[in-house]
């Protein structure tokens, strides 16, 4: 599996050699092995990319994105045939136990909330609006505490007239850097054999992402975190862009172990999917906590 986030953001041309994914550019040639890479991020629409190369990283299971002529992230690929996809685990999904996908559904919203209300101490900032919804939460999220808790929590983050939906800099922020963590949730579901398309509480027939967007919902305070640091901005510039693909090497406390938001995603999609299709009794544990460093091991190559 790779470690890499590869991002290019200047005219280049992509090709594949002898298991490396060359970059030529104006500055020189790069070389990197393609076993590297877990994430190619094609940051401009001024690079050509060869069908080989597309080739070769969809067998090293990269998710490359592409974005558009506004830099917004657009489109992903996705592997057609992965190697753990069988027709066994395809019924298990399509039968999956409505009661398991509602117990674990009220765990992610849970867990995501506690998730908010850490982001909101890390600022000292008021929680108990959002400490409210945690408590009345029901099984399945009947009242839909989810979305009543979001609400107060990003006024309370960013600003009491705070809009989710506005066109400012800060929503581009979060709207990037949730693009980047439901990419990675796609290349887990799709490795680990299932389809992205069934969720277990999104269920949008314009969203071939479902599943994903619903085993997301815990990390998405973690791209809270980062951008709340940066509420300054007033545009999504390539540097705010670099630190949201570098917030998947953040180190993070994940079941009391210390490790890479990155790896935390990779445990906790299988953990989640072995416990839908009956493999785990238990629900998976989501125990998370921020830390205030990006671990200068996790190399990110900007090109």
């Amino acid at each position: 599996m790779g470690w890499r986030s590869v991002i290019i953001t200047q005219h280049a041309k992509l090709t594949y050699s002898m298991q490396m994914m060359i970059v030529q550019t104006r500055d020189g040639i790069n070389q990197i092995p393609i076993e590297d890479i877990n994430l190619l991020l094609v940051s401009t629409t001024q690079a050509v990319i060869t069908s080989a190369l597309i080739s070769k990283l969809a067998q090293n299971q990269t998710k490359v994105i592409f974005v558009d002529e506004k830099d917004n992230p657009v489109v992903e690929t996705a592997v057609y045939y992965p190697g753990a996809r069988n027709m066994a685990k395809l019924k298990k999904q399509f039968d999956w136990d409505e009661h398991l996908k509602e117990v674990l559904w009220t765990k992610i919203v849970s867990q995501k909330i506690k998730n908010q209300i850490a982001v909101l101490e890390n600022y000292h900032l008021a929680k108990d609006d959002v400490q409210n919804e945690l408590d009345q939460l029901e099984i399945n999220d009947e009242s839909n505490r989810e979305a009543i808790a979001a609400r107060k929590y990003f006024m309370l983050l960013f600003d009491k007239n705070f809009v989710r939906r506005d066109t400012s800099a800060v929503n581009a922020a979060l709207d990037y850097g949730y693009a980047i963590l439901l990419s990675s949730f796609n290349r887990e579901i799709v490795m680990n054999g299932y389809l992205t398309y069934f969720g277990i509480h999104h269920c949008s027939q314009e969203n071939q992402f479902n599943l994903a967007s619903d085993l997301m919902e815990p990390f998405r305070p973690f791209v809270d975190y980062w951008v709340k640091a940066h509420e300054r901005i007033k545009e999504l510039t390539p540097d705010i862009k670099y630190g949201l693909v570098e917030l998947l090497s953040l180190e993070i406390k994940f079941n009391g172990k210390s490790t890479l938001l990155t790896n935390a995603i990779t445990v906790y999609t299988r953990e989640c999917l072995k416990f839908l299709s009956g493999e785990r009794k238990e629900l998976p544990e989501m125990e998370m906590s921020l830390t205030n460093e990006v671990p200068n091991n996790a190399l990110n190559d900007n090109v």
